[in-house]
């Protein structure tokens, strides 16, 4: 078992918390996963991402999915179909979660099903306030703009 002392980051950075906890929790065993059903995580482009779960033979009143906090929760259940006999059942229809940690400004944008395969839109949306800005830079000639000096409050002394 492979274990990362992860207390400097904790010691020496500040809202880094959760980033540590996913390392934490992606290092550690007692995170195994069954790999059902398979899934994929493709990124379009920049800001923009699907996840792709084959759920063959689910419905979609079958799948919940449901977002909390960072975190994407896809759930499915098939109701039993005590009517069937199988000789042999090779097609998987048992329960299954799958969790997805989303990064900060990810959001789900919408789900469909074709085929077999569910897919889940993300897009990364950066609030206005967050994203980058471009300072001109005037030239020499341009008259300085006014800038705002300090200036002490004067105490009335009329009592």
């Amino acid at each position: 078992m492979n274990t990362i002392d992860l207390t400097p980051l904790y010691r020496n950075s500040i809202g880094f918390d959760r980033l540590a906890s996913l390392l934490d929790s992606a290092l550690s065993s007692s995170t195994v996963s069954s790999g059902y059903p398979p899934y994929n995580i493709e990124a379009l482009d920049e800001n923009r991402y699907v996840i792709s779960l084959a759920v063959a033979g689910f419905e979609k009143s079958d799948i919940d999915i449901t977002v909390d906090r960072d975190l994407l929760i896809i759930k499915g259940s098939k109701p039993e179909d005590e009517n069937r006999k199988y000789l042999y059942q090779g097609i998987a229809h048992r329960t299954f979660e799958r969790k997805f940690d989303l990064a900060e400004h990810i959001e789900v944008s919408g789900a469909e099903m074709k085929n077999g395969l569910l897919k889940i839109s993300l897009v990364k949306e950066i609030p206005e306030a967050m994203k980058p800005k471009e300072i001109p830079i005037s030239d020499t000639g341009d008259a300085p703009q006014p800038s705002l000096d300090h200036q002490p409050e004067t105490v009335d002394q009329a009592h």
